[in-house]
């Protein structure tokens, strides 16, 4: 594993952990040249997901593309990261269950939204936004009444 500060090869293992239903190992790690600390997650990976576009095209499932976009909608919120994280574990968790080898984004863009509403309406609002592409303010405004009546 190389140190993501010095990109040194050789890094030892300080600490080791199950997290997340014993399904992931959490590894604390130490670079031998710069002495920098940092977490790597192993995770089994069976069969790639793919991820069918809006478009038609086919992608591999990215866990870091849901994070991301999730990070950016709970943005100076008060959501902590582990929530954030909890949450994108149980958004992975449910669609690699429950699906065989391939998955549209629309399903996962409305698992997203399904629990963002949950945890905060602004983020839920922020994603919405951007997953929805609203055209004009009519449109916006439509999703915050349904949002209240929910």
């Amino acid at each position: 594993m190389k140190c993501p500060f010095c990109h040194y090869d050789d890094t030892r293992v300080i600490e080791s952990r199950q997290a997340e239903n014993e399904l992931v190992v959490r590894r604390r790690r130490v670079c031998q040249r710069c002495e920098k600390r940092f977490t790597t997650y192993e995770r089994v990976d069976l069969i790639p997901l793919m991820v069918i576009k809006k478009d038609g095209r086919r992608e591999p499932f990215s866990r870091e593309k849901i994070a991301n976009g999730i990070i950016k909608a709970c943005e100076k919120r008060p959501i902590s990261l582990e929530t954030i994280n909890k949450l994108v574990d149980d958004i992975e968790e449910k669609v690699k269950n429950e699906s065989s080898k391939e998955v549209s984004s629309k399903v996962i863009g409305e698992l997203v939204m399904s629990k963002l509403r949950n945890l905060d309406e602004v983020a839920y609002v922020r994603f919405a936004s951007v997953y929805r592409q609203f055209k004009d303010v009519h449109s916006f405004v439509k999703e915050i009444k349904n949002l209240s009546d929910y």
